[in-house]
């Protein structure tokens, strides 16, 4: 099997003015970020030197197909040499897209009605511990479907990774603790998927979703001890967050993510609390039908981990996470039992590349009862 190894430069910084300075930033580049991330860091820095594009003139939350849409024509395709994404993943997944030639509409490219060439130097530069965007191949929005609904889809190609991706702990320090918390556990997901993943998963993979998993443990541990982690264990969390997505980026996600992106696409739940939604009963779905595979494992770098029994791991995990921030259901954001069925279709309709690389084979029954679990 071909692997993916670690396609961008990866540069760590201890501050983003320190960045600024080795990459001098100018009027060639174009900035894509927040508004608060523009006032607090950017701009004292930068001032009125390079395009800067704040994404909450366009749109809020999650990255959709309008939301793009809108941005694109903000900036003139000739005018800038560099993308410079500055944010969490929909900063990100929108400076991916930014970074290719526009051959289509964002609907085009999401279906591979359009093709894909990479024109544009991307640099991605992450300023929370979770979706590991900065190293990955995937660009993931809200899209229509043909049927008129719309639908979270992951948009995968080797062109999208990143030219350079740069790690600023110092972004970590004053983040809250709810996006912090959810972009966390979202990293620890990414890199349990891909430790699991049943076939793409290598040693390099292993190697670095084991690494992520334990680091991000040892964080919820500092936390439930009382340290504040944004500032001691920053420069952990965002390391840790990395080598998920260096693990993701062969090894790929699974079950947890093609759930989740249906919950995502009709109710706009954030990406990480939506993957939490399905986590602790997917691993539990996986550990009933294959106790003896990888699961097992798995089950035992968490005991190790965490000091518990290997009998228990699974629920030690969620206790460890749920003292980080609780979980909720489906319903608690607004899901009813009526989209169980519209959920499980539009799953294997569209996510099939993440169902396939769930831990053990799963089925259509299957996915509906676990979405009623957490209904």
């Amino acid at each position: 099997m071909r692997e993916i190894l670690i396609r961008p430069d990866i540069v760590k910084y201890r501050t983003f003015a320190d960045f600024a300075k080795d990459y001098t930033i100018g009027k060639r580049d174009l900035v894509l970020t927040t508004r608060l991330l523009k006032e607090k860091y950017i701009a004292p820095v930068l001032g009125g030197g390079p395009c800067v594009l704040v994404q909450e003139v366009f749109g809020e939350g999650e990255p959709t197909e309008e939301m793009i849409e809108k941005m694109l024509p903000a900036a003139d395709f000739a005018s800038y040499d560099r993308v410079i994404a500055i944010g969490g993943g929909t900063i990100m997944d929108i400076g991916k897209i930014f970074a290719v030639r526009r051959t289509g509409s964002v609907n085009d490219l999401f279906f591979r009605r359009a093709d894909l060439y990479r024109d544009k130097e991307l640099i991605c530069v992450p300023t929370t511990c979770g979706t590991g965007s900065e190293v990955t191949m995937t660009s993931v929005a809200i899209v229509r479907e043909p049927s008129g609904g719309t639908t979270k889809l992951g948009l995968l190609d080797e062109k999208l990774i990143a030219d350079t991706a740069v790690l600023i702990p110092q972004f970590l320090e004053e983040i809250p603790h709810k996006p912090m918390a959810e972009s966390l556990i979202d990293a620890l997901i990414h890199a349990t998927e891909s430790y699991l993943s049943p076939d793409r998963a290598t040693i390099t993979t292993d190697t670095f979703a084991e690494k992520a998993i334990r680091m991000i443990l040892s964080a919820i541990n500092a936390y439930g001890s009382g340290v504040d982690i944004r500032r001691a264990c920053a420069d952990e969390m965002l390391t840790a967050a990395c080598y998920a997505g260096i693990a993701f980026l062969s090894a790929g996600c699974g079950l947890v993510h093609g759930m989740s992106y249906p919950l995502s696409g009709k109710y706009f739940v954030t990406h990480g609390a939506a993957n939490y939604v399905f986590f602790d009963a997917v691993l539990r779905y996986y550990d009933d039908r294959d106790p003896a595979g990888k699961i097992s494992r798995f089950r035992a770098m968490i005991a190790d981990a965490l000091g518990c029994d290997e009998k228990d791991a699974i629920q030690a995990l969620a206790d460890a996470e749920n003292v980080l921030i609780g979980v909720k259901k489906m319903s608690e954001y607004g899901a009813m039992e009526e989209d169980v069925d519209l959920f499980t279709e539009s799953v294997f309709a569209n996510q099939m590349r993440l169902v396939n690389n769930a831990c053990v084979p799963v089925g259509p029954e299957d996915v509906r009862r676990i979405y009623r679990q957490v209904l």
